[in-house]
């Protein structure tokens, strides 16, 4: 593992871009989550982020380019959705599914006519894309730089947890360290590659605004009513983004009454809870500071505000983890659309 810090190196992206020129895995920060990226128009290359992350090669990756320019290397077309909503939200947390040029990134596409394309707006990661573009790298697939199907990182020290040390055979992970990601949750996926734009993740961007750069109705897929007929694309598995603990949906009210009813089965069976660790962990908005006082319970707030929500979400599932908790109660979010990507990702952790 080598850690890359700009802040301490004076050639730390350029390291880091002739990592990525050499096939190497470098896991690079943009304003969502860390990704683990490799060349993506060298199938050898992407075939190390797969192998690292322990994930299905049928799985589709991101490519993540400097500018909608170099979107045009890996696409057949742009279609008039995909344009309008590259214009109006690139650099940003938008990815565009589009046909994907047949010469190129067939591994990163999971083997797919599509491709997922995005331009992060991190200033190390568009640092970092535009001096690997000079050593000829047209663009990074980069999906979260975690383990698969569990807890995004959102700093360096989260990825540095997952893959230091990993397993024999498998490729050194270099990190280029940016500090914490501004956003949180990964971006809104839009795909834009069968005539008409379908949403298949939600993220910062809402609903309301793609419909309103499109000029057009928009699709939705989610969880319980996915899209058929839609590509396959990052992180919209029924189940993702889980912790080794069992994450448990609830409202606020339901959510009180198992709290009541834990408290009462801890007292009646003592020996059911941990000598050195919590049992159970409490998520929640409103109900954190009740029932504080239950043997084996550890509450943690959720920020109030969406856009807060969705920046602390994957480092506070992580630091309830690492308590050790067998479980993990979660108050559902509200039905609002500005919550839309923090419950897409509460609900597929749950659904592990």
């Amino acid at each position: 593992m080598r850690l890359l810090n700009p802040q301490t190196q004076a050639d730390a992206v350029e390291q880091a871009a002739q990592r990525l020129a050499d096939g190497g895995l470098l896991a690079l920060p943009t304003e969502t989550v860390y990704g683990l990226g490799a060349r993506a128009d060298d199938d050898e290359a992407v075939a190390r982020i797969f192998a690292a992350k322990g994930r299905p090669s049928n799985h589709p990756l991101i490519v993540h380019v400097p500018n909608a320019h170099a979107a045009l290397c890996f696409a057949s077309e742009i279609p008039p959705a995909a344009r309008r909503l590259m214009d109006a939200f690139w650099p940003g947390p938008l990815t565009v599914i589009v046909p994907r040029h047949p010469d190129c990134a067939a591994a990163a596409a999971g083997g797919q006519h599509s491709i997922g394309l995005r331009c992060p707006d991190h200033p190390l990661a568009h640092q970092l894309l535009e001096a690997a573009a000079k050593l000829g790298v047209l663009g990074v697939a980069a999906p979260s730089a975690n383990r698969f199907g569990r807890v995004s990182p959102t700093r360096a020290e989260h990825v540095v947890s997952e893959f230091d040390g990993q397993g024999e055979g498998l490729d050194e992970v270099w990190v280029l360290d940016g500090g914490p990601c501004d956003v949180g949750i990964e971006s809104t996926i839009v795909d834009c590659s069968r005539g008409y734009p379908v949403l298949l993740r939600p993220g910062q961007i809402t609903l309301t605004q793609i419909q309103a750069v499109t000029g057009e109705r928009v699709g939705v897929s989610t969880p319980d009513k996915p899209d058929a007929s839609a590509p396959r694309a990052s992180g919209t598995l029924m189940a993702h983004y889980a912790p080794r603990a069992k994450v448990r949906l609830m409202p606020g009210d339901l959510l009180l009454v198992a709290l009541d009813a834990f408290e009462l089965e801890v007292k009646e069976h003592p020996a059911l809870l941990h000598e050195s660790r919590p049992r159970l962990a409490v998520y929640s908005r409103s109900l954190w500071a009740h029932r504080s006082s239950i043997p084996g319970v550890v509450h943690r707030a959720m920020p109030p505000e969406p856009a807060a929500a969705a920046y602390h979400l994957f480092a506070d599932l992580r630091e309830l983890d690492d308590l050790g908790v067998d479980l993990i109660w979660v108050e559902t979010p509200p039905d609002d659309p500005a919550w839309a990507g923090v419950l897409d990702r509460l609900s597929r952790a749950a659904a592990a």
